[in-house]
C-alpha cells in the first residue's frame, strides 16, 4: 500500500468530532434520552469522545455503549461454533435516542448490522448515525445523519483510521492498493 494523503491529524479529528457533537446537540434539541452506541473497534472510543465533548459543552454526561456486530454482519462467512451475545437490555434501548457511532461508512453493511443489533434489544425512540468518514460506495440505501468528512474514494482505495485509545495517534490516511 502506498500512503496518497493525510486525510486528518490529531487536531482536525478533535475539530471535526467537537462539531459533530454540536450537531448532535442541535438537532435533537438538546441531550434528553440520548445513548451514544459505538460500534466495536473504532467507534466506541470515538463514541466516547463525542460524550466528553456533550459534557464539556451541556454538562450533560451520556451514557456510552458498545454493540458488537459480528453476529448481524451478513457479508461474513465464518463465526465461531459458539458466538457470544453480549447485547444491552431492552429497557436500555426502549424509547431513547440511539446514535451510532462508527470511524467509516462505505458499504453501510456494516451500520445495517448494528440497527439490527439495536433492534434486537429492544424498540429505541429514533436511530441516528454519526460517522468520522463518509467515502461513498454505498450497497444498501443508509446514510450518515452526522459527518466529519466526505472522501469520495475509489475501491482501490483505503481508508485508515487512527485513534490513540488503540493505534497510540490520532489520523486518518487515505492509502492506494
Amino acid at each position: 500500500m502506498k500512503l496518497k494523503a493525510l486525510i486528518l491529524d490529531k487536531k482536525a479529528m478533535d475539530r471535526t468530532l467537537t462539531r459533530i457533537s454540536h450537531e448532535i446537540i442541535e438537532k435533537n434539541k438538546g441531550t434528553e434520552d440520548i445513548i451514544l452506541v459505538g460500534i466495536k473497534r473504532r467507534g466506541y472510543p470515538l463514541a466516547k469522545r463525542i460524550a466528553e465533548n456533550i459534557y464539556k459543552i451541556e454538562g450533560v454526561n451520556l451514557e456510552v455503549k458498545c454493540v458488537d456486530i459480528s453476529l448481524y454482519r451478513d457479508d461474513l462467512s465464518t463465526l465461531s461454533e459458539q458466538p457470544v451475545i453480549k447485547e444491552f437490555g431492552a429497557t436500555d434501548v426502549e424509547n431513547k435516542k440511539i446514535i451510532l457511532v462508527d470511524d467509516v461508512i462505505y458499504t453501510g453493511r456494516t451500520a445495517r448490522a448494528a440497527i439490527d443489533a439495536i433492534i434486537h434489544s429492544g424498540r429505541p425512540k429514533l436511530i441516528q448515525l454519526a460517522v468520522l468518514i463518509d467515502r461513498g460506495h454505498r450497497e444498501l440505501p443508509i446514510r450518515a445523519d452526522y459527518v466529519g468528512k466526505n472522501i469520495p474514494t475509489s475501491h482501490e482505495e483505503i481508508i485508515s483510521v487512527e485513534i490513540s485509545e488503540i493505534d497510540k495517534s490520532d489520523s486518518v490516511k487515505i492509502y492506494e492498493l
